[in-house]
């Protein structure tokens, strides 16, 4: 039986980290753990809740309302994939939408947010056999991970990819406005005090601008093998 690791993916905004990190847990039956999607319901429990106002987060009320914020990815074989349950409750397609996009930056930035999901992560990734994608996965949560892999793409397409993902959850969106969100949200992750977007030192980068998954597998696979045998 071959040794398991610790697959860390980091890169921009919709550079597509989720389909890849996917598709990789897929092929090597691996637990895929998407990273944004927790801070995601993080959110979205603080919008539904008030904690969100004039774009600003209550530090305070959010902090004391951790204990009660509960995140699970649940396996749906219907289509393959895990969803994310925010205290019991489906809300896959609700933390995907513009409006918690807006806000997910600044509530990641609130430290307590962010050490309690570090611990959450950290406790899933024990046993290894994992694929997490996030901001700060190699640089912060698994600084040890056996492969660590950062994404990038240019905006327009970023944007585009983006674009297309909501009006096919059924979201209706205006591409400029899609746009707009990725750029401020790159300027938001480079530059926030805790756990900003930076590469890994020993992290391989892909920029799969023009790139289909297939032809990102194809790349990725040897990588995995090698990392593998090292381990």
């Amino acid at each position: 039986m071959k040794k398991k690791i610790i697959i860390a993916i980091d890169g921009y905004s919709s550079c597509g980290k989720s389909t890849f990190a996917k598709a990789i847990a897929r092929e090597l039956n691996y637990i895929y753990i998407d990273s944004g999607a927790m801070y995601r319901a993080v959110t979205l429990y603080c919008i539904r809740n008030g904690f969100i106002e004039a774009g600003i987060p209550d530090r305070t009320a959010i902090i004391s309302k951790l204990d009660d914020i509960n995140i699970e990815f649940i396996f749906n074989p219907d289509i393959g994939e895990f969803e994310t349950y925010l205290n019991s409750e489906n809300v896959e397609k609700e933390i995907r939408s513009i409006e918690v996009s807006s806000h997910v930056s600044a509530v990641s930035k609130i430290a307590e947010v962010r050490t309690r999901m570090v611990a959450l992560q950290r406790q899933i990734g024990v046993l290894k056999g994992i694929v997490m994608d996030g901001r700060d996965i190699g640089t912060v949560v698994f600084p040890d991970a056996e492969l660590k892999i950062f994404m990038t793409a240019s905006v327009d397409i970023r944007a585009k990819r983006r674009y297309d993902e909501l009006l096919g959850k059924g979201i209706k969106v205006d591409f400029r406005d899609v746009r707009e969100n990725i750029v401020s949200r790159d300027i938001t992750d480079e530059n926030r005090d805790i756990s900003p977007l930076r590469r890994a030192d020993d992290a391989v980068v892909l920029d799969n601008s023009r790139m289909t998954v297939e032809e990102q597998m194809v790349w990725v696979r040897s990588i995995i093998e090698r990392k593998i045998n090292e381990s």
